[in-house]
């Protein structure tokens, strides 16, 4: 079952497409990522979801029921602009924002304490946020989203201000959430953290969903069939292996063997090209070169724009 679905949503501002027939489906219990680059709909389409805006026309179903404002309760958003007040104190802050959302004063301070002993923070509550780096700042926020334990999480950007080793923290909270069955959209520009948690992405671009589906999928769809050959012989020998069905991007030297780079053309096989090579040179190691999701964000965009400079 989906825990989200969003259903040919358009939304236009003044003239300004901001989002254009979209349309996607979030997996319960999984980490799905909206990516995009700046100015691409993303943020309209996590205010639609959170009620702050409407769409012009199109559906949201949340659970598989149309999206309504009780629902709130049942979701928790971290945004890219964080909102806590700085002149409150941590403690006081986070027990008003988790009143806010239902939750009693006892049971407030009770989920707080567990909260910040496991981020080590329970030194913290009588600080005020003004005093706080970005990054402690961040543990706050993140645990205010989180204190009433939502069934849908947005997190925009949420390892902004965080060093190596709070990221990590964050990461591995994320995963435990998910674990239990939370689902979790994550907006971020870090690829890294997307090839790392999400299970499946969409990709907006110019107000429109480009890319769509379960990331083992899209890295499958935009694999480019180039492999990487650790082999003992001379580069001569390998470029008369090959023939003219398979490319050679990249050699080079590592300690006493080669390492090469080659693309496999048409509908040509692996085993062809390892058959070709092993009359010339002797194979080591081999490995397929897969797209990072950072490339396929790249040229998945730049497929879009090039279309759209053509339509």
């Amino acid at each position: 079952m989906n825990t989200l679905e969003v259903h040919q949503v358009n939304k236009n501002y003044s003239g300004y497409q901001a989002l254009n027939n979209v349309s996607l489906s979030v997996p319960r219990g999984t980490v799905f990522g909206l990516l995009g680059p700046n100015g691409a709909g993303k943020t309209t389409l996590i205010r639609i979801i959170n009620q702050i805006t409407g769409p012009d026309s199109g559906e949201v179903l949340f659970e598989g029921h149309t999206l309504k404002p009780t629902d709130v309760e049942a979701i928790g958003y971290l945004p890219e602009e964080r909102g806590l007040y700085k002149k409150m104190k941590v403690g006081e802050q986070c027990m008003y924002l988790a009143q806010l959302k239902g939750l009693s004063a006892a049971e407030s301070k009770k989920r707080l304490m567990e909260w910040f002993r496991r981020f080590d923070i329970h030194t913290w509550w009588d600080k005020k946020i003004e005093d706080l780096s970005k990054g402690m700042a961040q543990k706050v926020q993140f645990i205010s989203t989180v204190l009433h334990q939502p069934r849908l999480l947005i997190l925009d950007e949420p390892f902004y201000g965080f060093d190596p080793i709070n990221a990590e923290l964050l990461r591995n909270e994320m995963l435990a959430m998910k674990k239990a069955g939370t689902t979790i959209i994550l907006s971020t520009h870090d690829m890294g953290s997307v090839e790392a948690l999400c299970d499946n992405i969409a990709l907006i671009n110019r107000a429109e969903v480009i890319l769509n589906g379960s990331v083992k999928d899209i890295k499958k769809k935009f694999r480019t069939f180039t492999y990487e050959v650790t082999y003992a012989g001379t580069p001569m020998e390998l470029s008369i292996s090959l023939g003219p069905f398979f490319e050679l991007l990249h050699s080079g030297a590592e300690d006493d063997l080669h390492k090469a780079h080659i693309r496999i053309k048409d509908h040509h096989s692996l085993n062809e090209l390892l058959r070709a090579m092993m009359e010339h040179v002797e194979i080591h190691a081999v490995r397929e070169i897969i797209p990072s999701m950072n490339d396929i964000f790249i040229e998945a965009v730049s497929r879009a724009s090039q279309n759209h400079q053509t339509a």
